[in-house]
């Protein structure tokens, strides 16, 4: 459903409630009103996004793919703060089956915007990981500064701690016998 037409019902309903109360039915408007509210709030968290993310945080990445597939012109169905929201979670479930793939989805939902600081360092450490397995360390360096200078809540430090180890394994993989870094 368009977000348009999920507003205009919300008002409806929420204006049948006002009118229901100023004819005496009190008990009938506060329902509507309510409900008006509800269909309102649905307007700026939809209902296949929180229900993906339900599922995402359960690890139930099917489910969660099949909530966000009913999703099928997020410039439409979704409120213009949730674009990159939605980017992220496909990214995210992306990233399980083919990582390098969902590199478009991650810089995608940076582009867009996301409004979270926490949000941003994930996506930043994910595309982080994405160039270290390209053997991009300077991209990934800038990534892992960017995701560390985001994650203002400690959320992801473990995780950036381990990805620094992860690269200074990756500089002692290029170096060989005699000392000489590896050519590619």
């Amino acid at each position: 459903m368009s977000n348009i037409v999920r507003l205009i019902i919300a008002c409806v309903v929420m204006g049948a409630g006002v009118t229901l109360c100023g004819f005496g039915f009190w008990g009938w408007g506060i329902l509507a009103f309510l409900i008006g509210a509800l269909i309102l709030v649905t307007f700026f968290f939809n209902e296949n996004m929180l229900i993906a993310q339900f599922y995402l945080r359960k690890e139930n990445t099917d489910k969660a793919q099949a909530f966000l597939n009913k999703i099928t012109d997020y410039e439409k169905q979704l409120h213009k703060g949730q674009w990159g929201y939605y980017n992220l979670l496909i990214g995210l479930i992306e990233s399980r089956t083919a990582p390098l793939k969902s590199e478009k989805y991650f810089k995608k939902a940076l582009q867009l915007g996301l409004n979270m600081s926490h949000n941003l360092a994930l996506a930043k450490l994910s595309l982080a990981g994405i160039a270290m397995a390209k053997r991009n360390k300077r991209e990934a360096e800038m990534y892992l500064k960017e995701a560390q200078k985001d994650d203002k809540n400690k959320l992801l430090a473990d995780q950036i701690k381990m990805m620094k180890g992860q690269m200074a394994q990756m500089d002692k993989q290029q170096v060989i016998r005699g000392g000489f870094r590896q050519k590619f």
